[in-house]
């Protein structure tokens, strides 16, 4: 009887053979760390729970402006909507300055708002193709405690690239070409070894998982050649984790281990912006163009549309907190239903046109429009509490980040025709 090492040595000089025989073999895995993260950090979009809400204590002010409240405030290059990632001490974002031609990721010290570093993921390759409102830097960078991952769409294609936390670049994969339509600002998202990345365009949609250490694929699932805009989120609905993705006229649910379809079913509009959100038992979609949408979707397979309406929450992301969905419209109305049926419970207008997405703090929610005016009102499902009105910055289209008793906003002023981006750094001391 052969020894258990004489079988091991057996079987793996066999899969050396038939790696070395079928050049299509899928390699292993690298082998990536646990993902890592502390309790008050904000570590990729729509914050560490993926959906907009922060359950850590926060000791934040109801009221600031341009000079009240302000603990620092730093220029920073270029122009980019993407959201603030908080991990640690160090904060990071993506940029793109359309005068040197260059998509880069900076590093700000989180205390005193100091930049650290600054690393050009890309050079020249830029499109004027677009909506006026996208930008080239609209991905929220992503961190799994050792490494920063982010999406540029450059030069006809979306680019995946990964970067040590000294700004090192450490692996860059082509994820899908790109056909662009309004523009492009989907963000990755984590999952144990795997870093998951969607491209829905005209092209040729995708969502593709990569592996964290090395780059290289691990899972493709074809989309339909629609321009879509939204991000794959992760969230546990239906008893498992799944990789919730909308637009392109499908609502859909991947196993986020292989990629494989769970479920899917027509029920979104083509061109969706909002990361769903979910209570456990159904995901909420909502979508613009060609239709307004707003809908519950049963996750279980089973295909069921609970209840939908024609409200337009195109871009910005909603909220849900105890069996309520909160959400801030596009045209400057807050609005809350039931989760369960629908039922609207009260509506409020704010006022201006919004696009970055609202965030949840204790039973407070914030949210600000594109002419950088805040609101911060009540989560309260039985009547809406406005609690403050503030003014902060000229123009703001990048979601708001809140981590260690602090607000995070990118802002822009003019100075006549010319913009100049800030970040700004809410709260009191540092």
């Amino acid at each position: 009887m052969p020894r258990p090492v004489d079988v091991i040595v057996l079987v793996t000089l066999l899969i050396t053979l038939i790696l070395a025989i079928d050049g299509n073999a899928v390699e292993p895995l690298g082998k990536a760390e646990a993902i890592q993260f502390g309790e008050g950090d904000w570590p990729w979009w729509r914050g560490p729970h993926r959906d907009g809400i922060v359950r850590s204590s926060q000791n934040l002010p109801l009221s600031w402006s341009d000079t009240d409240s302000v603990a620092w405030r730093t220029a920073i290059p270029g122009k980019g909507h993407g959201s603030i990632a908080v991990v640690g001490d160090r904060l990071y974002l993506a940029t793109a300055d359309q005068a040197s031609q260059t998509q880069s990721v900076l590093c700000l010290d989180r205390h005193h708002g100091n930049v650290l570093w600054q690393t050009k993921v890309h050079v020249g390759g830029f499109t004027e193709k677009g909506n006026k409102k996208s930008s080239l830097a609209s991905s929220t960078v992503a961190c799994d405690g050792k490494r920063l991952f982010i999406n540029f769409l450059n030069n006809g294609a979306v680019h995946a690239t990964a970067l040590d936390m000294q700004g090192n670049l450490l692996w860059q994969t082509r994820v899908a070409d790109f056909l662009i339509h309004q523009g492009f600002g989907a963000s990755p998202t984590l999952y144990e070894s795997q870093v998951i990345v969607s491209a829905d365009s005209r092209a040729g949609g995708a969502i593709v998982s990569l592996d964290r250490v090395t780059g290289k694929e691990v899972w493709r699932h074809a989309r339909p050649a629609l321009a879509n805009y939204t991000s794959p989120i992760l969230l546990n609905v239906a008893g498992r984790t799944q990789v919730l993705l909308t637009g392109c006229d499908l609502v859909a649910g991947l196993d986020p281990g292989t990629g494989k379809s769970l479920w899917e079913i027509p029920g979104s509009t083509t061109e969706c912006v909002t990361s769903t959100v979910t209570d456990g038992k159904l995901i909420f979609t909502s979508g613009g163009y060609p239709k307004n949408h707003l809908a519950a979707v049963a996750a279980d397979g089973s295909g069921r549309i609970v209840w939908e309406n024609s409200t337009r929450v195109y871009v910005p992301s909603m909220l849900v907190s105890d069996g309520h969905l909160f959400a801030v419209l596009d045209e400057g109305i807050a609005k809350c239903w039931e989760c369960s049926t629908g039922i609207e419970k009260w509506k409020a207008r704010l006022g201006g046109t919004f696009t970055a997405s609202p965030v949840m703090v204790g039973n407070h929610i914030i949210a600000v429009n594109e002419a950088g005016q805040w609101f911060v009102f009540e989560a309260n499902p039985a009547e809406f509490k406005s609690l403050a009105e503030n003014k902060l910055g000229e123009e703001v289209y990048a979601t708001p980040t809140v981590a260690y008793d602090h607000i995070y906003a990118r802002v822009a002023k003019y100075d006549g025709q010319e913009r100049h981006e800030f970040i700004v750094c809410i709260g009191v001391g540092k």
